[in-house]
């Protein structure tokens, strides 16, 4: 829906018949929301943005006059290979082939690929109209021009791109995330911490702060002489608890069962569809904030 807003015609193909079209009309109530709530982006209004949408059931004629091919399958190397085998050979030298993937190397991803220079991995963040951020992350082949291409058309339909110079395992967002979940995930294991005060020590603490600046900032302000003042004053006590931190945590076994419990005591099951829900209208409200 992103792409809507800045007017481009949009093409969506699934490789399930009819797919395309129901997603068509999912995306009719989504924009119908934020056109309620003010948040629809762009100067084009619900029905002026859905007849840019068109849906495919030929891959083909799907690709027919494209720019820019965003590949949106799940989270499965050979299926990600697979797509972009089959569609450069549908496209010209020059349109750029993206990926969602939101950990695979782009060098793994591509490499069934002839031509790699045009190819180039932009991962949204889940849900992508209030959370902004894309991570692009170039393949070793990738030319400076394309991710210069990309950050401008992810930055024009309203995106927040980040450029990473080259290719890491986990990309940066969740490199940083994984470590938060890692932490957490020993100090529940390990009795300290209970999940429901361990996700408040995010939400109304960390996240707090992190919802408008990051963690460099943070070290930089929270310091009266800057950055530099920070290290002087916390270095060691950072060093002392980083050096502190256990193993991998496995999340298996039974002290995954233990904490998926403690999780399920929390939030139950026939809850997520309803908590889904409030996370979404709490990131909308945070996305107008923002705004």
């Amino acid at each position: 829906m992103v792409f809507l807003s800045a007017g481009y015609k949009v093409k969506l193909y699934d490789s399930q018949p009819g797919q395309a079209a129901r997603a068509i009309r999912d995306m009719r109530r989504k924009l119908e929301e934020l056109q309620q709530n003010q948040m629809l982006r762009g100067d084009l209004n619900v029905e002026e943005q859905l007849a840019l949408l068109s849906s495919y059931d030929d891959l083909s004629e799907a690709l027919k006059g494209t720019f820019f091919v965003q590949e949106c399958v799940f989270e499965e190397l050979e299926a990600k290979q697979s797509v972009f085998h089959v569609v450069e050979n549908c496209v010209g030298e020059d349109v750029i082939l993206s990926s969602s993937t939101s950990c695979l190397l782009p060098s793994n991803v591509f490499s069934r690929v002839q031509n790699k220079k045009r190819c180039i991995v932009s991962h949204p963040v889940n849900p992508p109209y209030y959370v902004r951020l894309v991570e692009l992350v170039p393949h070793p082949e990738t030319l400076p021009a394309v991710m210069e291409q990309t950050y401008a058309l992810m930055t024009e339909v309203g995106q927040t791109p980040v450029r990473l110079t080259k290719e890491i395992d986990g990309f940066a967002l969740n490199r940083v995330q994984y470590a938060i979940i890692a932490e957490s995930w020993r100090l529940v294991k390990d009795g300290i911490i209970s999940v429901e005060d361990i996700d408040l020590v995010m939400s109304e603490g960390l996240g707090m702060r992190y919802a408008f600046i990051g963690p460099m900032e943070t070290m930089h302000l929270n310091a009266p002489d800057g950055l530099e003042d920070y290290l002087s004053r916390y270095k060691d006590g950072m060093q002392r608890v980083l050096s502190s931190f256990g193993p991998v945590p496995e999340f298996s076994g039974n002290e995954a069962k233990v904490i998926n419990q403690e999780m399920c005591n929390f939030i139950s099951k026939d809850q997520l569809s309803s908590r889904r829900a409030r996370r979404d209208q709490l990131l909308m409200g945070l996305a107008k904030l923002k705004k």
